[in-house]
């Protein structure tokens, strides 16, 4: 029986070798092809030169589209981020759509391609002060006073870290902790 069982491998092993077959028309090399080569319609991002300008050109693109209230926009560098500003009662989902639809309008511009676009409330708020002290001429000092805000919001405070406090010298009228919680 195992004799029949290892001729019956062996044939069905030869019998499937022999089906493959080399053939050069089944996956034609790419320089062989005569096919229609597509030009990238994507604007190329433009290198900014004047930051002022571009961040007032974006901030009207973001405010034309419907459902935003106001955008603030700061470009540092090469890099612009659009802060826009929506009605507080809508959902989240609506809030997305909204974003989307400006980084739809953003992307057809050549300034806008790669920027950045939120609608979170608390940094959208913080793009208008850097906006507003590189205005007041102070491009440095305000976008470092921000990103350290930014930072400090989004580093998390872990518990193991933290000290506890030495009661002994403490004020007498701070609130003693429970040991027994």
């Amino acid at each position: 029986m195992s004799k029949w069982l290892a001729s019956a491998m062996i044939l069905c092993l030869l019998a499937t070798g022999c089906g493959t077959v080399a053939r050069n028309e089944t996956s034609p090399s790419p320089q062989n092809t005569k096919g229609v080569r597509v030009q990238q319609t994507t604007p190329h991002k433009e290198p900014i030169s004047s930051p002022k300008q571009v961040a007032a050109h974006l901030e009207a693109l973001a405010n034309q589209v419907p459902g935003v209230k106001g955008a603030h926009c700061v470009v540092f560098n090469n890099t612009a981020v659009v802060g826009i500003d929506v009605d507080g009662k809508l959902d989240r989902s609506r809030v997305g759509t909204i974003k989307y639809a400006v980084a739809e309008a953003l992307r057809k511009d050549p300034y806008g391609i790669d920027a950045a676009v939120t609608a979170d409330m608390d940094l959208t708020h913080r793009l208008n002060e850097m906006g507003t002290d590189i205005r007041q001429g102070r491009p440095l000092q305000g976008f470092a006073e921000e990103m350290s805000d930014i930072i400090g919001r989004i580093v998390p405070q872990m518990p193991r870290d933290t000290q506890p406090r030495n009661m002994e010298h403490g004020d007498p009228n701070q609130p003693k902790l429970q040991k027994n919680l």
